[in-house]
């Protein structure tokens, strides 16, 4: 066709066609669904109303009706007094539950003095070394009032919740009015983080001490949390198989529990999980209705659970950053705008809305706000929190409810056939899936056949390329040397008699076997004012591994 004498170029955008006709997770998609795609003689068993078993439409009956989602912006970063600063600021702009990360050194129980941590404290998350941090961290903010998220899914997350716990005595606050989250999976680290760091044996008693502490002295907490939904997500996996691994990794920790002794109601009554909010709105609406009807039937089919609280998926949501990109980053805010629809559409209780400046630099200001606005908006303009399982009853969304259900299915008899999670992750089969998971979507946007704006398709030259408002966030000058400084003073100060006292209690605590509960043991340690890296360095060299899992420092006690 001719325009002026010359090739219209309009014609492509004209005739331009939906290339993709797979969803995200390649799960084959029909033009237009009808009533034959969509088993209603099998409501009832398979779906029922919001609030009714198997819980398919939500875990409540009038879900956002009777109180909305929490609104759980993160933050961590700099030194405790930065992030407690920076918390509150959250908190006055409407989150109304605070999130906090730790660092690197943290998270593979390493104080901020080891040689490996130089670079990394305060970059990626606050230090938390100990007791007194965390009493900085949460200074002049409530802890009987407020809902807390401890971002620390790896073996150090005893330590983190210890030091919660200590300063809340040290305020004279009863542990039965705490109400939060420790984020306990050690077997995400252990695949995403660190092998070394996090043995999945140590990581399953870990998360079964937790569980049985808080499930008998803190009633309002969850313990019982597995955030491998999101992070293996993130790491390569499609919504299937996030859907298998988090359960199948669930009922690792939950085997466990039972071979201790312990209760299934007791136990999985207050689980919860940390989901991703991908960008295909209605597989990931279908994701979380098909692993709420999953869960509730493998906890009363397998379980034999009685609670309806153990048979309900329970689960906050972050919005994928993966599927962020560092390009054009204010179509950002669109991307993470419809991931929080999908997970308000799909009944989460608590969403992060990952900020657009994700791939670049951590969280400024104006990209907190914004995605705290995002949320604001969503509930309150757009009408999708009005009612419950909004999607619920549509031919598509019900058959793609199936369709992940049965994919999920069918890679949970797959690690089963292996002997079970840990097998599978040791014997390699795990990290297999992860990196073709990854291969197959990096072919896919060099071929052509998956298009992402600002990097296949409709992308424009760097130089024109937006600048961040707000610009980029930095850490404060001088935050490593003073976090340094503060944990040699610290080390210096304190009653070492009580710390070597509390340490051996500690290793006698071990000692005891298995079925031990060492949460009193590093409670009081923590008092002592240990730290993260001398109470991680005991319970492992208790256990016949190295003080140091890199081998830098030996214990300073021997």
């Amino acid at each position: 066709m001719e325009l002026m004498g010359k090739k219209d170029v309009a014609e492509p955008g004209y005739r331009e066609k939906v290339r993709r006709t797979k969803s995200w997770s390649a799960i084959d998609l029909k033009e237009a669904y009808s009533p034959g795609d969509a088993d209603e003689d099998n409501y009832k068993k398979n779906i029922g109303d919001p609030g009714q078993y198997p819980f398919t439409r939500g875990i409540y009956p009038n879900m956002y009706r009777g109180k909305l989602w929490t609104r759980r912006q993160p933050w961590g970063f700099g030194t405790p007094e930065d992030t407690n600063k920076q918390m509150k600021y959250l908190i006055s702009h409407g989150n109304t539950g605070l999130m906090v990360f730790r660092d690197q050194p943290t998270m593979h129980g390493l104080d901020s003095d080891h040689p490996l941590a130089r670079g990394e404290v305060g970059v990626s998350g606050v230090p938390l070394v100990s007791m007194d941090d965390m009493e900085d961290l949460f200074d002049d903010i409530p802890l009987d009032e407020i809902s807390s998220t401890l971002l620390c899914a790896s073996v150090v997350s005893p330590v983190i919740l210890a030091q919660y716990i200590a300063v809340a005595k040290k305020r004279g606050i009863s542990m039965s009015k705490l109400r939060g989250t420790i984020s306990n999976d050690p077997i995400m680290s252990h695949v995403c983080y660190s092998d070394v760091a996090n043995p999945p044996k140590l990581g399953v008693k870990i998360w079964g001490d937790l569980v049985e502490y808080c499930g008998d002295n803190m009633p309002l907490w969850h313990a019982a949390y597995v955030s491998s939904c999101y992070n293996m997500r993130d790491y390569g996996l499609d919504a299937p198989e996030e859907v298998a691994f988090g359960l199948k990794i669930a009922a690792t920790f939950i085997d466990g529990c039972l071979k201790r002794g312990m209760d299934i109601d007791n136990v999985a009554r207050r689980m919860s999980f940390y989901c991703a909010a991908g960008i295909d709105i209605f597989e990931e609406v279908a994701k979380y209705r098909a692993m709420r009807r999953m869960w509730a039937k493998m906890l009363k089919e397998k379980y034999g659970a009685k609670d309806k609280g153990s048979l309900q998926f329970k689960f906050a949501v972050q919005c994928a950053g993966h599927s962020l990109i560092p390009q054009q980053p204010l179509n950002n805010i669109a991307r993470t705008s419809f991931q929080t629809l999908a997970a308000v559409l799909g009944g989460a209780q608590s969403i992060f809305t990952t900020t657009f400046v994700e791939p670049v630099c951590l969280p400024t200001k104006d990209a907190q706000r914004t995605s705290l606005a995002i949320q604001g908006i969503v509930a309150h303009e757009t009408g999708a929190a009005a009612v419950a399982d909004p999607l619920g009853g549509s031919y598509y969304v019900e058959q793609l409810t199936n369709a992940v259900e049965e994919k999920a299915t069918g890679v949970m008899e797959q690690i089963d056939k292996l002997g079970g999670f840990i097998d599978a992750l040791e014997g390699g089969w795990v990290q297999k899936v992860i990196d073709e998971g990854n291969q197959r979507y990096q072919k896919e946007i060099e071929n052509g056949d998956r298009l992402i704006v600002g990097l296949n398709y409709m992308s424009i030259p760097p130089e024109e390329d937006t600048v961040l408002p707000g610009g980029v966030l930095e850490i404060p000058p001088g935050t490593e040397e003073r976090q340094v400084e503060r944990v040699k003073k610290l080390k210096t100060n304190r009653n070492i008699d009580l710390v070597k006292v509390s340490l051996k209690e500690l290793t006698q605590g071990v000692a005891r076997g298995e079925n031990e509960n060492l949460m009193p043991y590093i409670i009081r340690a923590v008092e002592s004012k240990s730290t993260v890296e001398e109470i991680m360095g005991t319970i492992r060299t208790t256990l016949g591994m190295s003080w140091d899992p890199w081998g830098y420092r030996n214990s300073p006690f021997v």
